[in-house]
């Protein structure tokens, strides 16, 4: 069995977490996987959003404890491993931020310390209205540093503290509310949500919203005058775009654009 599926519909890949007996942790061999895949997914444009879910009970319990635990047989006590393994995470993390596709976290049962990361690292999600949100490194004496760092980037930092220190769960509704996801579903309409997110965005002009995403996350961290000068820059190479001219075109001629996508 494989610990990574995917599957292609309608030019979304459908990427599923399939270690279900360990809640999807993220093992060294998960790691490996999912870096693999998102390494593959630059080079693929025909895909144009990409979907990652859990199987079985949770969409991903963060790292693998009982695995870290043997890092520390070596003679420095594991920290080396400790740091390599934290370096990998965070290597796989950024490469979602670094992807051209948007990708959407389908997240249920419960997503906890680098499993809440790495929905907080996702462009967007969609949860179970059941989901539970943890950051709970702290219960067991482990602050979700890392973790830390993608969820203080979504939500409002007292309440990025508050989850930090306290170790408590949040539900799905609270996480809409506070901006770690985009929507709650119900169990019967969860699938059918989250394709038509999917499906929507892939049917948007490939190139720009690749230019969108990059240019997204870079003005983030400018000063305000700086961003507005370098996404004027973005916007006008945008508009060098033939199929970008095609689609104004359209909507000038109140048609819908017809995209030949890459």
């Amino acid at each position: 069995m494989a610990i990574l599926e995917r599957n292609d519909k309608n030019s979304v890949a459908y990427i599923l977490l399939n270690s279900p007996d360990t809640l999807n942790s993220l093992s060294d061999e998960m790691l490996a996987a999912l870096t693999s895949e998102f390494e593959n997914l630059k080079n693929e444009p025909q895909i144009r959003a990409v979907v990652l879910s859990g199987a079985g009970k949770a969409f991903c319990a963060g790292h693998n404890l009982k695995e870290m635990t043997k890092g520390r047989n070596a003679e420095d006590g594991g920290k080396a491993y400790f740091l390599d393994l934290f370096n990998r995470c965070a290597k796989m993390m950024m490469l979602i931020q670094n992807l051209p596709q948007p990708v959407i976290a389908k997240v249920h049962g419960i997503a906890t310390a680098a499993g809440c990361q790495l929905v907080a690292t996702c462009d967007l999600a969609v949860a179970e209205e059941s989901t539970k949100f943890g950051v709970n490194g702290v219960n067991i004496g482990l602050f979700c540093s890392t973790p830390m760092v993608a969820l203080s980037r979504n939500i409002p930092r007292k309440q990025a503290f508050e989850m930090l220190t306290t170790g408590e769960f949040i539900t799905a509704d609270q996480a809409k509310i506070l901006g770690l996801v985009n929507k709650v579903a119900r169990i019967e309409n969860f699938e059918a949500q989250t394709e038509e997110l999917a499906e929507k965005i892939a049917s948007k002009l490939g190139a720009a919203v690749k230019i969108g995403k990059e240019a997204f996350y870079k003005q983030l961290e400018m000063p305000i005058v700086q961003a507005y000068e370098y996404t004027g820059q973005v916007m006008a190479e945008n508009m060098m775009l033939r199929q970008t001219e095609k689609g104004i075109d359209a909507f000038l001629n109140k048609l819908e654009p017809a995209w030949e996508q890459d």
